[in-house]
């Protein structure tokens, strides 16, 4: 019986991180970096529960993720740029952007 007690639990905190992770998502990067850091820090002062820590843990990593995927991102951006400026022109012009 202590199982049903427990999944209603489990089930309402897995909708919740996936809330979470959806407004992530949304964050642009240097919202989801200074938001890190944040975590970072209220793990480093201590005095938290096991359990809020381990919550703070899973968000830091869930925003590392984003940070991670908006850099990547940036990355294609400025690969895709510069190979394109490579491509355009012969003009003798060796100058960067």
């Amino acid at each position: 019986m202590a199982t049903s007690k427990t999944e209603p639990a489990q089930a309402g905190q897995s909708e919740a991180r996936q809330s979470e992770a959806r407004q992530s998502k949304a964050l642009s990067y240097e919202q989801a970096r200074d938001e890190l850091a944040s975590v970072v820090k209220r793990l480093e002062a201590g005095g938290l529960t096991l359990e809020q820590s381990l919550e703070l843990w899973e968000r830091g990593e869930r925003l590392a993720a984003v940070c991670g995927q908006l850099l990547e991102g940036a990355r294609a951006r400025l690969s895709a740029a510069t190979a394109e400026r490579a491509g355009d022109g012969d003009d003798g012009d060796d100058r960067p952007f």
